[in-house]
């Protein structure tokens, strides 16, 4: 059984409410106390928020395997939403992150004034369609429903895999910041926002669901396999990275594990153990 702390879906309202009061804090607070960046107190363990699959079963490889050698003690929490790891981050409820990638991070910062960096990138999680109703993409026809996830970076995601192939036209130019009220001809489709992390579920009341490729593998299914439509790897923006809050970057933990995520121990387990479903997003492939 782990070890790791989970902070399912019935305790984040209790942990946001913490978190809100934590955030006008002063002086006197615990967090505000502690060493940050590289005066950071190397005797305590690192504490990294994640999302259970892959994030978190990457780093209990590396504190199984790898932390112990590096000196590194690391204590992983499992977060089942995409909002309190960045916020616990930005806090000082935990040192670090590992769950989101660029263009969602972007978006978070700006609309909640947080201050999170990415410190290295360690894996891509292409997005998928999936169905339990058809099995081809010239299955689907219109009056039929698709769920996509309802934040702003992988809902505009979904849709660009959508126009790709050829379900929806897209406003030119909306990029990934596309909205459904961007769609030009929805080919006769409705469309279904839901959470990221629900989207799964509702795959059998809906005809198709673009799924991320972590909440994908929760599921049991296989990107490679079990998706009629999955995003290209080459040239994607959409890496997920360790991450903290600025001005932490030089914390001597935080940069071994950042070694470690990024060593040649990591990216053979990614490969061995998705089978291309999760692909490493540094260097090249690992020797077998």
């Amino acid at each position: 059984m782990r070890k790791n702390i989970k902070i399912t879906a019935a305790a984040a309202a209790t942990a946001a409410i913490a978190i809100g009061l934590s955030a006008c804090g002063t002086s006197s607070d615990p967090a505000s106390k502690s060493e940050t960046g590289a005066n950071a107190d190397t005797s305590k363990a690192l504490v990294v928020a994640a999302s259970p699959t892959p994030h978190a079963d990457i780093l209990n490889f590396v504190k199984k395997n790898l932390a112990d050698k590096e000196g590194l003690k690391l204590e992983v929490k499992e977060f089942t939403d995409y909002v309190l790891p960045n916020t616990a981050t930005q806090n000082g409820q935990v040192d670090a992150n590992f769950f989101q990638h660029k263009p969602y991070l972007d978006d978070f910062n700006a609309k909640q004034k947080t201050t999170i960096v990415p410190v290295v990138d360690v894996h891509l999680e292409p997005l998928g369609l999936y169905s339990s109703k058809v099995k081809d993409l010239k299955d689907i026809k219109a009056g039929q429903t698709i769920a996509v996830p309802n934040d702003t970076t992988n809902g505009g995601r979904a849709l660009q895999l959508l126009a790709e192939n050829g379900l929806i036209t897209l406003k030119d130019g909306v990029g990934t910041s596309a909205k459904l009220s961007d769609i030009t001809d929805k080919k006769g489709l409705e469309f279904k926002e839901l959470e990221a992390a629900t989207v799964p579920r509702a795959l059998n009341d809906v005809d198709a669901a673009v799924i991320n490729g972590n909440y994908a593998i929760e599921a049991k299914l296989q990107p490679g396999k079990d998706s009629i439509a999955l995003e290209k790897a080459e040239g994607n923006p959409y890496a997920n990275f360790l991450a903290v809050k600025d001005g932490n970057e030089k914390d001597p933990r935080v940069e071994k594990l950042a070694k470690l995520l990024n060593s040649d121990e990591v990216k053979k387990f990614i490969e061995d153990t998705y089978q291309g479903s999760i692909v490493p997003a540094f260097g090249a492939p690992a020797k077998s």
